[in-house]
C-alpha cells in the first residue's frame, strides 16, 4: 500500500505550489527513479485537467554524459532541454542522489560546461523566471545517512518537513518581507564574522513552498559593490561533488579578494568560473522549525531555523543586484547559540539574536509559532 504521506505531498505540489489549471503542461523530471512519488504527481495533475510529462535521469549516466562533453555536445543537449523547457507552463523536479560525491572527479572544466552551456539557460534564464516550478528532495537511505538517522526516522521528518502548513508560514513571513523592503544597512556579527552591506532598494521574497519543497526564508540581494568584510560559514557543504568545510571569505566593494576552506584550490576554482562568481547574488534569512541541522543538502540545510546564506553568483531576476553568473551557491552560516550563536542588524536595530528574533513582529518566526 502507497504511503499516504506521499499522496498528500503530490497533492500539495500541485494544488499548492504549481497551482496547475486544467489544460496547463507540466514537466516532471525525475532523478534517482523515485516511481512512487512520480507516479502520484502524474495522477494528481491529470485529476486537476493538467498535461504531464515525464522525464527520467540517473546520477550514473549524468556523470558519463558530464565526463565525455564538449561544447558542441552540451550545446545539442541544451537546445532540445531549452525548446522543452520554453514550451511548459510549470515544472517539478524529483531529485533523490545515491551519491552526493558521484561527479567529484568530472573535471571543474566539464562541470563549467554543463553549467555554463546548459544549466544557465535553460533553468537560470528560463525556467526560474518564466515558469511555476518546484524542486524536491525524495528521501532515501543517503539523505538518511547523512542524518544520522534510520531511513525510517528520516522519512518521519522529511513528511513533517515537507507537508509543513506552508500557509500559515507564508502570513507569519510578511512582516520580514516588508522590513527588509524597507532596510538600508544590514551587519550581521558572530564568530569569524563581520559583515556589511545594503540592500536598498532590491525586493524581498517569501519562499512559502511554491518554490521549493521544504521551505522557509526570506531572501533578497545585497548591492551588488557594497559588501565589506569577512565571513565564516559553519554549515558544511557541496557543490558539484566536492564537499566543503571552514569557508571563509573576505569582501572589498563587493568582491570576494581572499578565499579559503578545507579545500582552498577547488574553492578559488569555482569562484573563478566566471567575473560574477566572486560577487554576491542572495542573502536570505531560514526559520523553518523542523530543520535544524546540516546534512549537505542545499534545499535543507539553507532553511535551517536560524539560518542565514549568503550567495555567491547569480542573483535572482525577482530580487535583482545585477549580477550574473553560471554559480549560485548557496553557503550557510547558523546563528543559534549551540553553533556559536551570532547577530543580525538592520539599519542599527537588532532583529535576531543567537537565531532568535527579537522584533515583536517578526516573533512569529520563531519556531514555537511555526510548528
Amino acid at each position: 500500500m502507497a504511503d499516504p504521506r506521499i499522496n498528500e505531498l503530490a497533492s500539495r505540489l500541485v494544488r499548492y505550489s504549481l497551482n496547475l489549471q486544467k489544460g496547463e503542461k507540466v514537466l516532471i523530471e525525475n532523478t534517482g527513479l523515485q516511481p512512487e512519488l512520480v507516479r502520484a504527481l502524474v495522477r494528481e495533475a491529470f485529476a486537476v485537467g493538467a498535461l504531464p510529462l515525464v522525464t527520467l535521469k540517473d546520477q550514473e549516466v549524468n556523470r558519463a554524459l558530464y565526463q565525455g562533453t564538449s561544447e558542441e555536445h552540451m550545446a545539442l543537449m541544451a537546445k532540445y532541454e531549452y525548446d522543452r523547457m520554453k514550451d511548459m507552463d510549470a515544472y517539478i523536479a524529483v531529485r533523490a542522489y545515491d551519491n552526493i560525491n558521484e561527479y567529484a572527479d568530472v573535471s571543474e572544466d566539464k562541470m563549467g560546461i554543463y553549467s555554463r552551456v546548459l544549466y544557465q539557460p535553460v533553468h537560470t534564464n528560463e525556467r526560474v523566471p518564466n515558469k511555476r516550478w518546484v524542486v524536491l528532495r525524495y528521501p532515501n537511505k543517503s539523505m538518511a545517512q547523512l542524518s544520522s538517522m534510520s531511513l525510517e526516522g528520516f522519512e518521519d521528518f522529511y513528511f513533517s518537513v515537507c507537508n509543513l502548513d506552508y500557509a500559515k508560514m507564508s502570513n507569519a513571513m510578511t512582516p520580514l518581507k516588508e522590513l527588509m523592503e524597507r532596510t538600508d544597512r544590514v551587519r550581521i556579527v558572530g564568530p569569524k564574522t563581520d559583515l556589511r552591506f545594503s540592500i536598498k532598494g532590491i525586493n524581498a521574497i517569501k519562499c512559502d513552498g511554491k518554490r521549493n519543497i521544504p521551505d522557509g526564508e526570506v531572501y533578497t540581494a545585497p548591492v551588488r559593490d557594497s559588501v565589506e568584510g569577512t565571513i565564516f560559514y559553519n554549515a558544511a557543504t557541496n557543490y558539484n561533488g566536492i564537499s566543503f568545510t571552514d569557508v571563509q571569505f573576505t569582501f572589498k566593494e563587493g568582491k570576494i579578494v581572499e578565499a579559503t576552506s578545507s579545500n582552498t584550490k577547488a574553492l578559488n576554482d569555482i569562484l573563478d568560473t566566471d567575473e560574477g562568481a566572486r560577487y554576491i547574488g542572495e542573502f536570505a534569512i531560514g526559520f523553518n522549525p523542523h530543520i535544524l541541522h546540516p546534512m549537505l543538502d542545499i534545499l535543507f540545510d539553507e532553511k535551517i531555523a536560524g539560518s542565514f546564506h549568503f550567495t555567491p553568483g547569480n542573483a535572482y531576476t525577482v530580487a535583482d543586484n545585477g549580477n550574473r553568473s553560471s554559480v549560485h551557491w548557496d553557503l550557510v552560516q547558523i546563528q543559534r547559540p549551540e553553533y556559536g550563536g551570532g547577530e543580525i542588524w538592520f539599519d542599527d536595530v537588532l532583529i535576531r539574536k543567537d537565531g532568535r528574533f527579537v522584533l515583536p513582529e517578526l516573533e512569529g518566526l520563531n519556531p514555537e509559532n511555526l510548528v
